[in-house]
């Protein structure tokens, strides 16, 4: 199973999203290509009602503990609640560019 489909896997079934994308941005960086190293997830989960931002992150870090110790090196997370995502008119923020040695900038 690809690192892609372990995290989607144990996302979906911690934390019963009603929406998820994992997107694997390794492209963006200075990887072979192929690899799965850098990724973004996009989670919105009635889990994170009454946490902080930080607690939000936190609790990603905990369940993707192995992959963060292992194959991936970089994990951007959008985390939101149902009504927030609402709100925010399903905007997804943009992800910064590499500033370690991008492809772009070879």
């Amino acid at each position: 199973m690809s690192v892609q489909n372990i995290i989607e896997t144990k996302i979906r079934e911690a934390l019963l999203p009603s929406h998820l994308e994992v997107i694997n941005e390794s492209h963006m960086h200075n990887v072979p290509p192929g690899s799965e190293s850098h990724f973004k997830v996009i989670v919105v989960s009635d889990v994170f009602e009454s946490k902080s931002r930080v607690q939000r992150h936190q609790t990603m870090n905990a369940l993707l503990a192995a992959e963060l110790a292992g194959p991936v090196h970089a994990l951007s997370m959008q985390t939101q609640t149902k009504n927030e995502w609402e709100d925010a008119g399903h905007t997804k923020i943009a992800t910064p560019a590499c500033h370690g040695g991008s492809k772009a900038e070879q």
